[in-house]
């Protein structure tokens, strides 16, 4: 573990001796990514949006970039079927642009997607299982996938799920919040996958960049239900089905991804644990 440990320090300060690019530096992950990069030069929707391909390609000529982290994203599920083209703009064309640019700079690409790809009929899937979103969000993501591998040969796709951390919205503050505010919460509880935090995520992108090109699983070890995930960190959450609690985009029932290529993050519990006493402290 020990040597582990320094191999992955040794690759950090290595990675940080080149230039990198952060896109959607200002979001949750985006936030946790600027403490492992804190060289990187930082992008947010405000200094360039990557649906314009003429500022992506700019961008990248002026900068030169050996690596570019693309953490930016409209992930907001139940607000893509409403936005459908900016959820397909955002999600789907502008990984594009960004990969078409890193092939003309010669360029590694790191880009985050997700496991609502998956339609939710099996229990677990792996990196090479055949994607089939079930709504907008998933569809366009895939759509941002494609759109890589199409235009670009060095290339990580990361792959995570039910993501949470520091600096944006969330589903554990906003448990948190209805916890303090309900004598009971309801959670879903027949809708599994595996909670994911940002701190952890980010910590693992040194070791992806230095693994070969392709597609990664990265999630916090474990599974569970959003309603056994919210009982880890409130003590009155109450189960309840899908089917109670309809939104108007549906998610998969099982979307737990399988990391078959790199060492497993730590479990789940672990993790909220930490991220509940870092909110106690502040």
């Amino acid at each position: 573990m020990v040597y582990q440990e320094r191999m992955v320090v040794e690759t950090i300060k290595e990675i940080n001796h080149q230039k990198i690019i952060l896109f959607g530096a200002l979001g949750m992950l985006g936030h946790a990514l600027q403490e492992v990069f804190p060289h990187s030069v930082c992008i947010g929707h405000r200094n360039v949006d990557i649906t314009d391909e003429d500022a992506i390609m700019k961008l990248m000529k002026r900068e030169r970039p050996a690596i570019v982290i693309n953490a930016a994203a409209y992930t907001d599920v139940d607000g893509c079927e409403d936005n459908r083209v900016y959820a397909f703009a955002v999600n789907g064309k502008g990984p594009g642009y960004i990969a078409k640019a890193c092939a003309e700079s010669d360029a590694i690409l790191v880009h985050f997607s997700t496991d609502y790809i998956f339609d939710g009929t099996r229990k677990e899937y792996r990196e090479d299982d055949c994607p089939n979103p079930i709504n907008i969000y998933g569809e366009s993501k895939l759509l941002g996938e494609v759109s890589i591998i199409k235009n670009l040969e060095n290339y990580r796709i990361i792959r995570t799920s039910w993501l949470y951390g520091s600096h944006g919205k969330n589903f554990v503050d906003t448990i948190l919040t209805l916890s303090q505010q309900m004598p009971l919460v309801h959670v879903v509880n027949d809708q599994i996958g595996k909670p994911t935090y940002t701190v952890d995520l980010a910590n693992k992108v040194p070791e992806i960049i230095s693994c070969d090109p392709g597609m990664y699983h990265i999630t916090n070890d474990g599974q569970c239900s959003w309603y056994e995930f919210a009982s880890a960190f409130i003590p009155n959450a109450t189960p309840c089905s899908t089917q109670e609690f309809p939104r108007k985009a549906k998610r998969p029932q099982y979307s737990v991804l399988a990391n078959t290529k790199t060492p497993p993050l730590r479990h789940w519990k672990e993790a909220i644990q930490e991220y509940i006493q870092m909110k106690e402290k502040t």
